[in-house]
């Protein structure tokens, strides 16, 4: 099709876009079976397809960013934990890239990885690093003092106290803070389409630029959905993984 589509066919599409509201698919399908390169009848007006293939590519970017942050940002917790002199600069650090508006952090990452995934994963994982990292430090500052001296006087050392005892009753907090870096990264991850990563923010850069609400209204839609499916799927983790007692004690406030 290069440089065989006029300026008034390009107009015509253009127009029946931005006013008779017809979804870029269509249009481009309509063109094609004009051309004679499809079929009418194999033409299909499903936007599921669509939809699916954008949110999963918006979930890719979400938790491959997640994961990165949690294998960095739950050792540096405990780093901190055992040494709190050097830990409030690290916290201070992390809780400025949270004052950084999502689109000028992402707009920031293109100088130094250009344009697409990388710099979106990149700017996820940097966004998704503070709550994590505080929750990590305050689960572990919130095990009872008493609990460990009976470890102590066990004879458990330092590694095996942080082994067996603090970390498994800090993990709930832990995950609350994943879970709260999840949700997070799911909202920004809809920036993350302009600058060329994909997902769901597509139809929404795509509906701005058209002036297309319904085509806005897809990608919105979609990804307030997505971000309440994954709050609801960490709170059963974090419920599932809470001992008992506290559960108990959490359903009586």
């Amino acid at each position: 099709l290069q440089q065989s589509i006029s300026e008034s066919e390009m107009q015509e599409m253009n127009a029946a876009a931005v006013f008779h509201r017809k979804s870029m698919g269509n249009i481009a399908s309509d063109f094609l079976a004009r051309r004679g390169f499809i079929s009418k009848s194999s033409l299909s007006t499903s936007y599921i397809p669509d939809i699916f293939s954008k949110a999963t590519r918006h979930l890719a970017l979400t938790f491959l960013a997640l994961i990165m942050a949690v294998m960095v940002a739950v050792p540096l917790g405990v780093l901190i934990y055992r040494n709190m002199t050097t830990g409030s600069i690290i916290i201070y650090l992390s809780g400025l890239l949270q004052t950084v508006p999502s689109i000028a952090l992402l707009a920031l990452m293109i100088p130094l990885f250009g344009i697409g995934v990388v710099p979106a994963v990149v700017a996820l994982f940097l966004y998704a690093l503070l709550p994590i990292l505080r929750n990590t430090l305050t689960g572990l500052q919130a095990v009872d003092p008493k609990l460990k001296q009976v470890a102590e006087a066990m004879g458990m050392t330092h590694s095996q106290q942080l082994r067996w005892l603090e970390l498994p009753l800090a993990l709930p907090v832990i995950v609350a803070g994943i879970r709260t870096a999840a949700v997070i990264n799911v909202g920004t991850a809809t920036l993350a389409a302009f600058i060329g990563a994909g997902g769901l923010g597509e139809f929404i850069v795509t509906g701005l630029a058209l002036n297309n609400t319904s085509m806005i209204l897809r990608g919105a839609i979609q990804a307030a959905l997505l971000a309440v499916v994954v709050e609801m799927v960490f709170e059963l983790i974090q419920r599932r993984i809470t001992p008992r007692y506290l559960r108990a004690r959490q359903d009586e406030t």
